[in-house]
């Protein structure tokens, strides 16, 4: 299934559940757009790296999965999609001045599809979440060609450019928090990577044998309008 495609089969799911919950009288049904920014690192044995800031916004749908007055218990459902701007900066060097050192940025753009459980620890206002992420994206993107003939700190002939084609398709695991009132939430949520971003990478053939692996890590902060 192509990008496209994927992100028009959520958003109908999303459209097609909202319209149907919200004829349930004994839940509630939100549709929502959420905003912020990420603080995206790798982590890795290949190279060293930096956190940069980067940004999310999407929209997603939350709505009562299971409510007991008796138990004093409630969950929720929140899923959506999110489009996220990631960026990263890797150490590099100049060919030919060995004892340079510069931070090279890349970014990642990529879609989310985002399926999370959460437990109302206060009715409309604080939660917890947890749940695992789809994750499709892009090249990871040289952000100026002017580094374009630079080596990676550690090797003597991997260039910069070599290791923008990471695995497109990658699995995460996100938990995290919301506060605030039944239509505005603050969140603060935590992004692990399952899989091997940099899995792609093994299938090329390089001048240095490397053994490419490398899991996201990434915060994101922002806040959630409901309708």
């Amino acid at each position: 299934m192509s990008l496209k495609n994927l992100v028009f089969v959520t958003i109908s799911l999303v459209f097609i559940q909202t319209i149907t919950a919200q004829r349930r009288a004994a839940q509630y049904n939100h549709l929502g757009i959420h905003g912020g920014v990420t603080i995206f690192d790798i982590s890795t044995s290949n190279f060293t790296t930096k956190k940069n800031l980067g940004m999310s916004f999407g929209f997603q749908t939350r709505g009562t999965f299971y409510a007991s007055t008796r138990l004093n218990l409630e969950f929720d459902m929140v899923y959506g999609v999110s489009f996220t701007n990631n960026k990263i900066s890797i150490i590099a060097r100049e060919i030919g001045t060995p004892n340079s050192r510069s931070e090279v940025e890349y970014t990642i753009s990529s879609a989310q599809v985002i399926f999370l459980g959460s437990l109302v620890l206060i009715p409309n206002s604080l939660s917890f979440e947890l749940g695992p992420v789809l994750n499709i994206n892009g090249k990871m993107k040289l952000k100026s060609d002017k580094f374009k003939d630079y080596t990676l700190e550690g090797y003597n002939t991997l260039k910069t450019t070599d290791i923008q084609d990471i695995s497109k398709v990658n699995f995460l695991i996100q938990g995290g928090v919301t506060l605030g009132i039944e239509n505005f939430r603050l969140l603060a949520q935590y992004q692990y990577g399952v899989t091997n971003m940099f899995n792609k990478l093994n299938d090329k053939e390089f001048d240095e044998e490397i053994d490419f692996n490398g899991k996201s890590g990434t915060v994101i902060l922002g806040a959630v309008i409901y309708f």
